[in-house]
């Protein structure tokens, strides 16, 4: 999956009337292999849907306030996700502008939640095709495909557990990319 997570920077993901070149990307892995993977003690109903087919959409609530964005992209049965973490909207600005307010260009899509919120998509989407059009986003390949020296490795942001596996990708030097912050675990006051 850390394969298909590089492979999908370039590609274009559209919703709503916008569509979005992702520079940036976080790969998870399902049962027993990743302790930062939703799907990691197995399936549940929130996240069936990571164990297949590849090509949908798994779409999940975080902190109680923002909507994230996964593709599938493992085999039947086998767990595992890229979570879209920031891109460059390259069509439909003017409506990524109205859902995400007067930042700046580079700021449209940049962090996961903001990637969601540009393109509009909430819970119905989960479980939807990204491939055959038939749900409400639509993954299509690069025009010119990001090539190794373009790309970037390292840690993936606000993980508890896992947080050295070196899964996050990004296109290196592209404005779009969100800064790394490290998951700090918040204290409980006594």
């Amino acid at each position: 999956m850390a394969g298909t997570a590089r492979t999908l920077l370039g590609w274009e993901i559209s919703a709503g009337g916008v569509r979005i070149r992702l520079t940036e990307v976080e790969a998870y892995a399902g049962t027993g292999e990743d302790p930062a993977s939703h799907a990691h003690r197995g399936p549940t109903p929130r996240t069936r849907v990571m164990f297949g087919p590849a090509g949908h959409a798994y779409t999940y609530f975080v902190f109680g306030v923002h909507w994230c964005l996964n593709i599938v992209c493992g085999g039947d049965g086998e767990a595992a996700a890229v979570l879209l973490r920031a891109g460059e909207v390259v069509d439909g600005s003017d409506i990524a502008r109205k859902r995400r307010g007067e930042v700046a260009d580079r700021d449209l899509a940049r962090g996961p939640a903001r990637l969601v919120v540009a393109l509009g998509v909430t819970a119905e989407a989960n479980g939807t095709s990204v491939i055959d059009g038939s749900g409400p986003l639509l993954l299509t390949p690069p025009e010119r495909p990001v090539t190794p020296s373009e790309i970037s490795a390292g840690p993936r942001v606000g993980v508890a557990a896992a947080h050295d596996v070196p899964w996050r990708f990004w296109v290196t030097g592209d404005p779009t990319v969100s800064s790394y912050r490290r998951h700090v675990p918040r204290r409980r006051n006594s």
